[in-house]
């Protein structure tokens, strides 16, 4: 019946019928060979990517001179975005406030997690943190961004890691809201970064036209991390990204909205049209309407026996192979923080994960990195600056 319909139709029509046929068996093709691609990529992945790994670092041969590029880099981006009156952080410019908090060790503290800080059960630090967008350069909040917290402890006894730190007793803690990295190490930065700062985004992810130079997984991260905004910087959760010593072991840390230790609040709906919703966002809450804000600061141990390695900051360390632990509460009391001489001070502080002590060192290569990048790039904006 069918092969009869066939016959009556026009020739023109039975080609049609045979492309149509021929470009769904493409298709099928085409999905078949896509699916199988990605199993073997997933399978070669899993296979590369799998336990156990080092507990300590492993610097490779060029780090130096690669690091000195990258420093070079980061002063040519904050001349690029520099304003009339000022010169701006290479990343994370535009901040939405810098804010008093008070950061209280739990006071029933495992044993395992008094480490450094978090030593002493029960203490409360006294703390600034500063709350930004990821930008290099101010842009309207609603824009898909990275966002940043950054800690900074006040007071803390001890020797600074930083020999020209010694009269300043902080620790820092330097975070955004994504859990792993765009790039591995300091390789890969410094050819991401360079490329972006020609302008060139996409050789960022594609340097040339050889497949094996791609970084697609990358690229799908950097997508991830450039989110769209929260309704406000107090309902973000952030990760350092990066590892750190916590005591004789090696840690990540993160920090999460904690609402059940605050008051019940319910946010206005900010118009998000406006520049700069995000620091509205923040004033409603803490100088208007007097509502705390409240996090959770948690850390996650690397077990070397899992795939959780240091030196590459584009893995993401699972939490089914270690969760997060809490060691301390963060409370942002009400408070009025947006004047013009809270927001010059808060331009000025500098935050770099080096500010710190031994027992919460910074490793592997992008913290490496930041060590020399943060100093250097801090030197050149202040010098310009005035301050």
């Amino acid at each position: 019946m069918i092969s009869t319909f066939k016959k009556d139709l026009p020739p023109l029509a039975r080609i049609w019928l045979w492309l149509g046929r021929l470009l769904g068996k493409t298709l099928l093709l085409l999905l078949a060979i896509g699916l199988l691609g990605w199993a073997v990529a997933w399978a070669w992945f899993a296979w590369q990517h799998r336990g156990p790994v080092s507990a300590l670092e492993q610097i490779p041969p060029g780090e130096s001179a690669m690091t000195q590029e990258v420093i070079q880099t980061a002063v040519r981006i904050v001349d690029q975005h520099r304003e009339p009156t000022r010169y701006l952080r290479d990343a994370h410019a535009k901040a939405h406030g810098c804010v008093k908090a008070q950061v209280l060790v739990l006071p029933q503290l495992a044993q395992s997690l008094q480490q450094g800080v978090f030593s002493e059960p029960g203490k409360t630090w006294q703390a600034l943190i500063r709350l930004s967008n990821g930008n290099a350069y101010p842009q309207f909040d609603s824009i898909r961004d990275a966002r940043g917290m950054a800690i900074k402890l006040l007071d803390v006894p001890g020797n600074p890691l930083l020999d020209n730190r010694q009269q300043q007793h902080e620790q820092d803690f330097v975070m955004f809201s994504h859990p792993n990295f765009f790039v591995s190490d300091v390789a890969e930065y410094r050819q991401n970064v360079a490329a972006q700062a020609d302008g060139k985004k996409v050789m960022a992810f594609v340097p040339g036209w050889d497949p094996r130079t791609w970084q697609v997984r990358h690229l799908f991260i950097a997508l991830a991390t450039l989110s769209p905004a929260p309704d406000s910087p107090t309902r973000t959760t952030y990760f350092s990204v990066s590892p750190y010593k916590f005591g004789e072991s090696n840690a990540k840390f993160r920090v999460t909205p904690d609402p059940d230790n605050c008051p019940a609040y319910t946010l206005p709906r900010q118009n998000q049209d406006l520049p700069n919703f995000l620091r509205s966002a923040l004033n409603q809450q803490l100088s208007t309407d007097r509502v705390p804000a409240c996090f959770l600061l948690q850390i996650q141990r690397q077990d070397a026996n899992k795939y959780m390695p240091i030196e590459d900051t584009s893995i993401e360390w699972r939490e089914q192979d270690s969760a997060f632990e809490t060691v301390a509460r963060i409370t942002v009391p009400p408070q009025d923080f947006d004047t013009p001489q809270q927001n010059l001070d808060c331009d000025n502080l500098s935050f770099n994960p080096w500010f710190g002590i031994e027992a919460h060192r910074p490793i592997g290569g992008i913290n490496r990195l930041r060590k020399a990048v943060y100093e250097a790039v801090s030197d050149y904006r202040h010098q310009r600056n005035g301050g």
